[in-house]
């Protein structure tokens, strides 16, 4: 777990409402594809908190989700791309672990990031593995 400060972000994310689905960085994207995530955490997911309102989060993952929680996904559910949820499969099976990005609030936990992996893990009956934000305060 990481207490991060978000000094100069856009907003563009709004822990107060289900926000719409960010775009990232070919070198964040690629991090979180292949579940290999640098400590840490904060500096890693940089280019995704600076779309966050100024403030403290906590960062925690990567972790396997609980069984009872509930995801709210940001786009469409299932996902349309139904090839990039078979790559995500194949990565799986084969040992790899994607990571999906969840923004946690007292109301909901919403997919910021991830939607294919964690079809492609549920299409596996294996639990996703997850970066969870959440507002401090």
């Amino acid at each position: 777990m990481e207490q991060v400060k978000v000094d100069g972000g856009t907003g563009v994310i709004d822990t107060n409402s289900v926000p719409t689905q960010p775009e990232l960085p070919q070198s964040l994207r690629i991090a979180l594809a292949t579940g290999q995530m640098r400590r840490p955490l904060g500096d890693t997911l940089r280019p995704l908190l600076d779309l966050f309102a100024d403030g403290e989060y906590q960062v925690t993952g990567p972790e396997r989700l609980a069984e009872d929680r509930y995801l709210t996904p940001s786009a469409d559910w299932p996902p349309a791309d139904v090839s990039r949820v078979g790559y995500y499969r194949t990565a799986i099976k084969s040992g790899h672990r994607p990571v999906a990005v969840v923004l946690e609030t007292t109301d909901a936990a919403v997919i910021l990031d991830g939607h294919h992996k964690i079809a492609a893990y549920r299409e596996e009956e294996i639990l996703p593995h997850l970066l969870i934000i959440s507002p401090l305060g």
